[in-house]
């Protein structure tokens, strides 16, 4: 039997991290649980004291067919590369010219939401269509594709 997954960050600043990553993948943030008009109403209710507001965070995809994104704070900043990133299928279905121009498209957009660019590869037929490694805010590496 298949299993649903979560994938989970680990990062400094939750929101900020949810409200990059809702942009790039156009997720939307999770609404707030029950019949909780806000988030803040619903933390008031639960008691999460101002200084916890910002622990946890997470976007979904508004269809509900991917995954959904937690972030959650941790004291440490980021280390080392990542083992594991996600690749964001920006440019499906083309090739060569046309796909890298429609990736650097997307780099510059996301670029104005904290992303950095950190390299490119270009089109290496026939296996390697190309693609940009960037960083998000905090510097998880991911893949425009």
């Amino acid at each position: 039997m298949a299993r649903d997954v979560q994938i989970t960050f680990d990062c400094a600043d939750p929101a900020g991290l949810a409200a990059f990553w809702a942009e790039a993948l156009g997720y939307q943030l999770q609404g707030p649980p029950g019949n909780f008009e806000s988030w803040e109403q619903a933390l008031d209710a639960m008691g999460v004291p101002p200084e916890n507001r910002n622990d946890a965070s997470a976007v979904v995809d508004p269809e509900g067919a991917r995954p959904r994104l937690f972030f959650q704070r941790v004291p440490e900043p980021k280390q080392v590369k990542n083992r594991v990133h996600l690749d964001v299928r920006a440019a499906p279905g083309l090739t060569g010219d046309e796909r890298m121009a429609a990736l650097e498209a997307e780099a510059e957009r996301l670029a104005a939401y904290g992303a950095t660019r950190l390299s490119r590869h270009e089109p290496a037929p026939p296996l390697g269509a190309g693609h940009l490694v960037m960083a998000d805010p905090e510097g998880n590496e991911f893949c425009l594709d």
